[in-house]
């Protein structure tokens, strides 16, 4: 069964799924990407690795003090120690652990002398919050201020998007298309839960005509390949979560596929 959503499917966005659909969506563009651009671009599945803070982990290390019991018994005359009575009941809190995050990306390079014609980011969780942000914010201006071009492909709900010099009406989801040729100005295609998302040109060097891909059409195959409408539970709602107005809207699409 076909995911019963027109654009994007928000259930897909759920933070234990996420990571497996950005993954596959990686390779599905490199595949579709890949026969129209040879001889003269290859398109490569790059790794970013970096270590943030504040990640959901648990602390595993070795403790500052251990307690001990002794080697040998101690003799009955030994006084005993008075323990006193803890009058408050500790509380669970958590604590900064550092934690290593790996993000696949893809690069087109003019195959004779490898340069980075363009790249394209598939924005995670961790892009749009915190150290994470930071962190490919500071990466994504020095792509910015190169000569290579950007594609961003924001199809997350949670966390602010990323900054441009005149922020647009707030959208759900956002593709960025900065040329270098044409920058500061760039191409932003916004769009939201109930509508398609938009087939994209993937700008390459001037000579070249620019291949349009169909998002759509890949995350829907993303979504039958995967089996997901065998896992997914359609009775709860997504996460992130979404407004009253937008939930109104998706149960009235679930209902209308007899999901709810």
């Amino acid at each position: 069964m076909p995911s019963p959503f027109p654009g994007m499917n928000p259930y897909l966005e759920h933070p234990d799924r996420w990571s497996t659909v950005h993954n596959r969506l990686i390779v599905a563009l490199a595949d579709v990407l890949t026969p129209q651009l040879l001889p003269k671009y290859q398109v490569d599945i790059e790794k970013r690795i970096y270590n943030v803070v504040g990640l959901n982990s648990l602390l595993v290390g070795k403790p500052d003090v251990t307690i001990q019991l002794p080697r040998q018994p101690q003799s009955s005359s030994v006084t005993q120690v008075a323990v006193a009575d803890i009058p408050n009941r500790p509380i669970q809190v958590s604590v900064p652990v550092t934690e290593e995050v790996r993000e696949a990306y893809l690069e087109i390079k003019e195959a004779a002398t490898q340069l980075v014609v363009t790249a394209i980011e598939i924005l995670s969780p961790t892009n749009k919050r915190g150290e994470g942000r930071q962190k490919y914010e500071q990466k994504r201006q020095q792509v910015l201020n190169s000569p290579t071009h950007l594609v961003e492909i924001d199809l997350l709900r949670e966390g602010a998007p990323l900054p441009l010099t005149e922020q647009p009406e707030p959208s759900n989801y956002r593709i960025l298309i900065s040329r270098s040729d044409t920058r500061p100005l760039a191409d932003l295609y916004p769009f939201n839960l109930s509508e398609s998302v938009p087939a994209v040109p993937i700008p390459l060097q001037k000579e070249d005509e620019e291949p349009s891909i169909n998002l759509q059409a890949l995350l829907t195959d993303i979504y039958d390949r995967s089996g997901y409408d065998y896992f997914i539970d359609y009775r709860t709602d997504p996460l992130p979560p979404l407004t009253a107005q937008e939930l109104q809207w998706v149960d009235a699409v679930l209902k209308n596929h007899h999901l709810r």
